[in-house]
């Protein structure tokens, strides 16, 4: 689909949203004022934001100025992946969708949140299984289909700072993430669907240990996308909201800075 397209495709699904609702079984459908946007994405600022060990710097420079020009801009020059992102599934498959090949519809998804703090302040590798998942549905009910599943590691509060990359003696990132198997599951039972994507606070939604990006590959060899280095995501409940993904579509994009908004349906 085209960009001009994508934004009409996408008001027309929050459209649909606002029809069919997130409401319990005979309940009235919700419409728009029923719910509050939560933005989940990090300001991008040169002298906070991490950048991914290897991509290019991040700068912003003052081009025009109101007193000198009569108005204000600023030339950015950063990667595709720099702060709060999205990545594409050509990302790390040439055969795959770019940024300016997808549809509107695999950036407006329904969200879960799965919070695995606890197991990250003790593992800082920690790997989510496919019983933690389970467990997860055994509390919250099944995770909808072509969901974006998004987890909470606590690595949001460190962003600006050495700690976010946590680096060892060694120089060795350390990050929690997906098991392979988790995704393999989530994949197979058809939770991320035709469209989905995997979500986090840290840099990539495998763990930082894994070189061979072995999550990343499998999520976009099946046309998922990527959601990271969210911010804000105590405001995302466990589930019941649905994400909203912008950021500039480039030609043959690998994918964008974002901003990433969640439609939270207020209690009734």
């Amino acid at each position: 689909m085209r960009r001009r397209s994508m934004l009409a495709g996408v008001v027309s699904t929050v459209g649909g949203m606002a029809v069919a609702g997130a409401g319990t079984a005979g309940a009235a459908p919700l419409g728009l004022r029923d719910y509050r946007l939560v933005n989940l994405a990090h300001v991008n600022d040169p002298a906070r934001t991490n950048i991914y060990p290897g991509d290019p710097e991040f700068t912003l420079t003052t081009v025009t100025t109101v007193p000198d020009d009569g108005f204000y801009l600023q030339y950015a020059r950063q990667g595709e992946h720099t702060g709060t992102h999205w990545g594409a599934p050509a990302h790390f498959n040439a055969d795959q969708p770019h940024a300016d090949e997808l549809d509107a519809e695999d950036l407006f998804l329904p969200a879960v949140k799965v919070d695995i703090r606890e197991q990250a302040r003790r593992d800082a590798d920690y790997e989510v299984t496919v019983a933690d998942l389970q467990r997860w549905e055994k509390r919250h009910g099944r995770i909808p289909d072509q969901a974006a599943v998004v987890l909470w590691t606590g690595w949001e509060d460190r962003w600006g700072t050495p700690a976010f990359y946590n680096y060892d003696a060694a120089g060795q990132m350390h990050q929690p993430g997906f098991s392979l198997d988790a995704v393999r599951w989530l994949v197979r039972t058809g939770r991320l669907g035709r469209r989905g994507a995997l979500g986090t606070d840290t840099f990539s939604p495998e763990p930082a240990v894994d070189a061979e990006y072995a999550v990343s590959k499998l999520l976009y060899r099946e046309h998922r996308i990527s959601l990271e280095v969210l911010a804000n995501l105590a405001e995302l409940p466990a589930t019941g909201a649905h994400l909203l993904v912008g950021g500039t579509i480039n030609r043959r994009g690998s994918g964008s800075p974002a901003s990433v908004y969640a439609f939270v349906p207020r209690r009734r």
